[in-house]
C-alpha cells in the first residue's frame, strides 16, 4: 500500500509541475519529496492505529471429550465418521450385561423390602396387644396383691393370709410389672422400626431405592448418546476395545454444531480503539480473493501471559514477559458457513473502527491485495 500511495503521489506530482510548468530546482524538488514522505507517513501510521490488522487469525471452535461413565467392553460404535449426527444419536455401545444383572439383583431386593413393611406393620400390632395384656396381667396381680395385704393388715394373727401369701402375691405384681416395661419396650422398637420413613417412605425401602436407580443409571450410561448436535471425527474406537471413564483419556472427540467465530491476535497499541459492535473484514488462505465481513464480538479483557495460578514453584521473567497480544472476537457474517471449509483454518482480518473512518478504505485495498496474493502462495 506504501508503495501503491508514492507511485500516485508521484504521478500527482509530476502533472502538477507539468500543468503549471513548475521549474525543477533544489527547492521545489526536496519540498515534494518531502512533503509525500511527510503526507504517506501520516496516513500510513493513522490507518495502523485505527484500523489494526493481523495476520494471526484462525477460526476456533470447542470439542468436546466423549468418555463413558462406566466401565464395560464396546460392543457395538455404529456413528459415522465426519457425519452430521442430531442430539441423541447413539455413538457406541458398551456390554449391558453386568450392569443388567446388578438391576435385577436390586430390584429383588426392593420387592423384599416392601414386603417387610406390612411385616413390621404387624409386629407393631402384635407388641400393642402384648403391651394391652401386659397391662391386664399386671393390674390383676396389683389388685390381688392389695387384697392379700390388706385382709392381713386387717386380720392380724387371725387373717387368713400368712405373710408368704402377701409376700408372693407382691412378688408376682412385681414381675407383672417388669413383663409390662419389656412389652411397652418392644412396642417402641416396633413403633419406630414402622414409622422410619423418609419422604413418606420405609427408609430401607429407600435406602434400596436409590441403590436401584444407581444401577439403572449405570446401565443407562451403557449406550453413549451426542450431546448435541454435530459430528465426530477421527475415530479409533472398534468393538471389543474396553472403555474406561477416565477424564484424560477420551475415547471419542465430538465437535457440536455452533455459530462460528474468528479470533484475532492484535498488537496492543491499538485495542482501546476497539470495541463490541466495530465492522470487521478477514480472509482465509483456503479461498484466496474472497473477503468476508463481520462483527467484533468481544475484545478478551486478559492477556495469557500474565496470567499465573497459586502453586509450589515461583514464576521467572521468562514466564510473564513474552511476546504477547491481545485477543479479539469476530462473529462471521453467515455466508461464511456456506463454503463448508475445515474448521480451525488460520485467516488475516482487518476491523475498521469509528475514528477516522475514511481511511478504512486504504485497510480494505492492502486486505483485497492480500487475499489475491494467496492465489500464489500463502503469505504471512
Amino acid at each position: 500500500m506504501d508503495l501503491l500511495l508514492i507511485l500516485t503521489y508521484a504521478g500527482l506530482c509530476i502533472a502538477i509541475f507539468k500543468i503549471f510548468r513548475i521549474p525543477l530546482t533544489k527547492w521545489t524538488v526536496p519540498t515534494a519529496v518531502l512533503g509525500g514522505i511527510f503526507i504517506v507517513g501520516v496516513l500510513i501510521v493513522l490507518m495502523n492505529y485505527n484500523h489494526p490488522y493481523t495476520t494471526n487469525a484462525r477460526q476456533i471452535y470447542t470439542s468436546v471429550p466423549i468418555m463413558p461413565l462406566v466401565r464395560g467392553k464396546v460392543i457395538e460404535v455404529p456413528v459415522e465418521v465426519n457425519q452430521p449426527i442430531q442430539a441423541g444419536e447413539i455413538l457406541f455401545k458398551l456390554d449391558p450385561t453386568p450392569f443388567q444383572a446388578i438391576v435385577e439383583q436390586r430390584q429383588a431386593e426392593l420387592a423384599s423390602a416392601q414386603q417387610l413393611v406390612p411385616q413390621l406393620m404387624a409386629q407393631w400390632a402384635s407388641a400393642k396387644a402384648n403391651t394391652t395384656a401386659a397391662i391386664a396381667e399386671r393390674d390383676r396381680n396389683l389388685k390381688s396383691y392389695q387384697r392379700y395385704a390388706e385382709g392381713r393388715k386387717k386380720g392380724g394373727a387371725n387373717s387368713p393370709f400368712t405373710e408368704l401369701e402377701v409376700e408372693n402375691r407382691q412378688q408376682a405384681y412385681l414381675a407383672a410389672e417388669a413383663k409390662l416395661q419389656a412389652a411397652q419396650a418392644n412396642e417402641t422398637i416396633a413403633k419406630l422400626a414402622y414409622d422410619s420413613q423418609i419422604n413418606g417412605v420405609n427408609t430401607n425401602v429407600a435406602r434400596i431405592q436409590g441403590q436401584l436407580d444407581s444401577a439403572l443409571f449405570d446401565l443407562e450410561q451403557t449406550v453413549v448418546h451426542a450431546p448435541s448436535d454435530g459430528f465426530v471425527t477421527q475415530v479409533a474406537l472398534r468393538k471389543g476395545m474396553v472403555a474406561v471413564p477416565m477424564p484424560l483419556r477420551p475415547v471419542m472427540t465430538f465437535i457440536p454444531k455452533e455459530q462460528s467465530m474468528f479470533v484475532g491476535a492484535f498488537w496492543e497499541n491499538s485495542i482501546k480503539r476497539l470495541k463490541a459492535g466495530d465492522q470487521a473484514e478477514f480472509i482465509v488462505t483456503a479461498l484466496p480473493g474472497v473477503v468476508f465481513k463481520g462483527t467484533v464480538r468481544q475484545v478478551m479483557p486478559s492477556i495469557a501471559e500474565g496470567e499465573f495460578q497459586a502453586n509450589g514453584n515461583l514464576s521467572g521473567a521468562a514466564v510473564f514477559f513474552k511476546h504477547s497480544r491481545s485477543l479479539v472476537i469476530i462473529d462471521p457474517e453467515p455466508r461464511f458457513d456456506e463454503y463448508q471449509l475445515p474448521m480451525g483454518i488460520s485467516g488475516q482480518v482487518a476491523i475498521y473502527t469509528e475514528h477516522f473512518h475514511h481511511l478504512s478504505v486504504m485497510r480494505k485495498v492492502l486486505l483485497r491485495m492480500q487475499g489475491w496474493i494467496n492465489y500464489i502462495f500463502p503469505f504471512h
